[in-house]
């Protein structure tokens, strides 16, 4: 595993957004791809709400992308992190943290001040 899946980058794949992020997506190996179970649960709220993508889309795409259980280290990452306050981002940075993977995400901003990150968006040319 290489890369965890952020919120937005989940429905940008699994809707067919954004042609960069789902050909760099592609290019990936099996098992390069994962994603918290934080950022699954934030889609799967707004899926079983009739928002976009449809909760069995979402269900498909995890049968190809794997859901990392957050656990005892990826909390003890959020604890470590500078105070703001909580967030689903918050704590999937941590998560990323923890598994030392870079995170995908097309908003970067949302996670500048999180000391140790790595992050990429594929949405930009």
């Amino acid at each position: 595993m290489k890369y965890l899946l952020d919120s937005n980058a989940i429905i940008a794949l699994v809707m067919n957004l954004d042609a960069r992020l789902v050909s760099r997506a592609g290019e990936c190996d099996e098992g390069d791809l994962v994603t918290s179970a934080i950022a699954y649960a934030e889609v799967a709220h707004g899926s079983t709400r009739g928002k976009s993508p449809a909760f069995d889309q979402l269900q498909a795409f995890v049968e190809e992308v794997r859901v990392l259980d957050f656990d005892y280290k990826a909390a003890l990452a959020y604890a470590a992190l500078p105070f703001r306050r909580g967030s689903y981002d918050r704590l999937i940075a941590a998560h990323a943290l923890s598994h030392d993977i870079i995170l995908v995400t097309a908003n970067e901003a949302d996670f500048t001040d999180v000391p140790g990150l790595r992050v990429e968006n594929w949405t930009l040319p």
